[in-house]
């Protein structure tokens, strides 16, 4: 099961935009747990100022990497040396890698080799080399565009729906429950089947991941069948197994 794997999480910061931090870490959780979440790079820069407040709000550590010489890249090295060690710890299932440097070539094609899986993540102008090495790469402006897209079609519907008085449902910092219905709907387009239904265990174990704080009875109710079926966002639908025990739940995206 995709919500079993332990996935460590490594970033070159001199490769990637501080933008892309939560597309990356909400398609993560897509594919398991981020067990670790580090990032490399020379936060001393007046340029990386922009991470902090990024960083603390994915709980995200930083890899403080000065630059001993011109010319050499002393966060790759880290970078490399870290994942070697998990590795060799064998505390995860599988390594995301975002960069979009060829140099990680070597080490996406060396933990695969040892089992691993390995996703890859990067700007469109990524090498091929090191899209190749591993088992999975997504772009990083895809996921970004894809996240765009579904808050534009949730502005649409907005403005479509006849006005209701606004309900303040957070308390304390709390997600919100519009918040959810937007997260939520991303979920599905991400996990569905071709008819648009997707497992509803599957979307409260991702919904986990991506919200810590999030309980069902934050909001009223006592389990996620209730709470999806309260909003009128979504299509509830029970499939019944071998076992009269056992029902399954599946939901969809209400067009």
């Amino acid at each position: 099961m995709n919500e079993e794997k332990r996935i460590a999480v490594l970033i070159d910061a001199d490769n990637v935009s501080d933008k892309y931090i939560r597309f990356i870490i909400d398609e993560i959780s897509n594919h398991g747990t981020p067990t670790y979440k580090r990032i490399y790079g020379d936060f001393t820069r007046t340029q990386m100022t922009s991470w902090k407040q990024v960083l603390l709000n994915h709980s995200i550590i930083p890899v403080q990497q000065y630059a001993y010489t011109t010319g050499k890249n002393a966060s790759d090295a880290a970078l490399i040396i870290d994942a070697m060690d998990i590795l060799y710890s064998q505390n995860v299932d599988g390594f995301c890698i975002v960069s979009s440097d060829s140099d990680f070539t070597k080490l996406a094609a060396r933990l695969r080799e040892s089992g691993m899986l390995v996703i890859g993540m990067g700007e469109k102008k990524t090498p091929k080399p090191f899209i190749a090495a591993c088992e999975r790469f997504k772009y990083l402006e895809v996921l970004a565009s894809m996240a765009d897209k579904s808050m534009a079609e949730k502005t649409e519907e907005t403005k479509t729906t006849k006005a209701q008085p606004v309900v303040e449902d957070s308390k304390n910092g709390m997600t919100t429950k519009s918040q959810l219905v937007e997260t939520i709907r991303t979920i599905i387009n991400e996990v569905s089947d071709e008819d648009g239904w997707a497992y509803l265990g599957e979307i409260g174990s991702i919904l986990n991941k991506r919200y810590p704080d999030f309980d069902t009875r934050n909001y009223g109710f006592t389990k996620l069948t209730p709470f999806m079926s309260s909003m009128k966002n979504f299509e509830v639908r029970s499939v019944k197994t071998s076992n009269p025990n056992i029902t399954l739940k599946y939901v969809r995206n209400k067009k």
